[in-house]
């Protein structure tokens, strides 16, 4: 079991899980939803159901009935659990051509309340019951986020989805990205490290059927099925949904012997799309009442340049020469204001939107995005106590991240760090509007929280969450002790204010209007299914401070 971090030991959860809570579960009448199994049968309704998109009238409704031919569904919206008040109702269908999933908008229904919705079939049959709420309108005096990011089924189980049910008091589950990952079995997790009850298909995810196939499996997981079941949810892709290091044109993890990279890419999004309560809008907004307004941006298919390299920039520099390559390229290439990840629609898109949300004086305009916004590089000490007979790729690795740094440039290009004239560019939107940007990101597989600012001005923070199981800098950088390595992180980067580099789990968010709370939950294991919290850490930035407190 992970220890917890030193600064968490005397630290009272903000949204604690407890009997009081699952008290609350029975007393909401959760508890007669229904769980999900870990198959629901080879006909009919496979996968449970989901909500998704929430809007003050509106929630987009999801399930799936596996048939032969497209099956019409009626679906309704109760205020209670036993469909005695029905307050929408309609039609939709499962059909083949969509993988039998079927979506349907429940409109006309009140702002800021609970619902409970169902499904059923010509046969009778009726799916599990679901519960979603509707976004709020007016004055809100508290809203509760629990936020995820990077889920690998093969390297455990998803005990910060059961963690997340079990609390029962979250408004809003947010998923920030690589929902799965489309490696081939035994390529990550390796079949050293994955576990044998939880293995994925076989093949590298390319078609659309592949895509289909990794949707099936990962969404028959308990503890996904669970959280869809509970809560509404905002997602958006990172890259492993498609291939990793996505970009525009390509991807690291996409070969010429696969395909035509285009139809890859809309093949992913059409999976996507058919499995999850989500628009088919690549970037949206969502407003809580006078509290917030939550931006979800797309950083990968539509707009992002292809990320550098520094590997492919040593190896093309030459010995003794990698110094004055990385200065070259520090002051030229990577500075380039053409690059970006948002494109310019989208980046006109977010500065109205945040200049209309700060004049609302809404306190809190919310980043809802896939990868680091905070200036990060590595340590010089970071290779200290390596082995000599480390593999050969990872000690150029950290030769490179440790050069990098040295000349003043970041480790992960495939972040928001390898984009600075972007990175800017939002800086500047967001200073324009005045406004209090609270950055939510996934990807890295550890914990951050960074003060944001530009050119001495205060900017924002960014609360990065760890993954649900995706390992983090322990697995790679075995010979440090983790609180070492944080430590040693944190003093290398002056925007950085606390890290945790080798545990799982997720981000609980809580949003007042004279507060932000964010607390990263760690579970104590993933090898084995259970709920059991390892440690926690909070961290509070104050409405208008632009920092967090210390």
């Amino acid at each position: 079991m992970p220890s917890p971090l030193p600064e968490a030991a005397d630290h009272t959860p903000l949204l604690t899980a407890n009997r009081r809570n699952a008290l609350k579960l029975g007393l909401l009448g959760l508890t007669g939803l229904g769980a999900p199994a870990l198959a629901q049968g080879a006909r009919g309704f496979t996968h449970g159901v989901a909500s998704g998109e929430p809007g003050p009238q509106q929630v987009l409704l999801w399930t799936r009935y596996l048939a032969d031919q497209d099956t019409a569904l009626k679906w309704e919206v109760a205020q209670d659990a036993d469909f005695a008040r029905i307050v929408a109702q309609g039609d939709c269908t499962a059909s083949p051509a969509n993988d039998c999933c079927a979506k349907a908008w429940a409109k006309g229904l009140e702002a800021g309340q609970w619902y409970y919705y169902r499904f059923i079939a010509p046969t009778g049959e009726v799916s599990l019951i679901g519960r979603t709420r509707t976004l709020p309108v007016g004055k809100v005096p508290r809203f509760k986020i629990a936020v995820f990011s990077c889920s690998n089924y093969g390297f455990g189980w998803f005990n910060a989805y059961g963690h997340a049910c079990e609390a029962g008091d979250f408004d809003l589950a947010v998923h920030l990205g690589d929902y799965f990952y489309e490696y081939q079995r035994g390529v990550y997790p390796s079949e050293k490290q994955g576990l044998a009850e939880r293995l994925v298909p076989i093949n590298e995810t390319v078609t659309l059927a592949q895509y289909r196939e990794r949707f099936a499996t990962y969404r028959a997981d308990p503890d996904l099925q669970r959280l869809h079941q509970l809560y509404p949810t905002v997602t958006v892709w990172d890259d492993h949904e498609t291939a990793n290091d996505t970009w525009r044109d390509g991807a690291e993890n996409h070969q010429p012997d696969e395909g035509d990279w285009a139809t890859r890419k809309a093949m992913s999004e059409k999976a996507y799309r058919e499995w999850l309560p989500v628009s088919d809008d690549y970037y949206a907004s969502y407003e809580l009442g006078d509290l917030a307004t939550l931006f979800r941006l797309e950083t990968r298919h539509i707009a992002r340049d292809k990320p550098f390299e520094l590997d492919e920039i040593f190896a093309a520099a030459g010995p003794g020469k990698a110094e004055a390559a990385l200065a070259a390229f520090r002051y030229g290439e990577w500075r380039d204001a053409r690059r970006g990840l948002l494109g310019a629609e989208q980046e006109v898109w977010l500065g109205a939107g945040l200049k209309a949300s700060a004049r609302a004086k809404k306190p809190w305009q919310v980043l809802v995005q896939q990868v680091i916004m905070g200036n990060l590089a590595m340590p010089q000490n970071l290779a200290e106590g390596m082995a000599a007979d480390a593999p050969g790729w990872l000690k150029q690795r950290i030769q490179s991240a440790t050069t990098a740094s040295a000349q003043g440039l970041p480790w992960n290009m495939d972040a928001w760090d390898g984009y600075p004239a972007a990175r800017e560019r939002l800086y500047r939107s967001s200073l324009e509007a005045e406004a209090n940007l609270l950055v939510f990101t996934g990807d890295s597989h550890n914990a951050w929280a960074f003060d944001l600012d530009h050119q001495g001005q205060r900017v924002g923070v960014e609360m990065a969450g760890h993954s649900v199981t995706s390992p983090g800098a322990e697995n790679s950088v075995r010979w440090r002790r983790p609180e070492d390595l944080a430590k040693d992180i944190v003093a290398r980067n002056e925007q950085l204010k606390w890290c945790d580099t080798s545990r799982r789990g997720y981000l609980a968010v809580e949003l007042t209007p004279t507060a932000a709370l964010g607390e990263w939950r760690f579970l104590a294991n993933v090898r084995q299914r259970g709920t059991a919290l390892a440690g926690t850490k909070g961290m509070v930035v104050l409405a208008g401070q632009r920092r967090f407190s210390v």
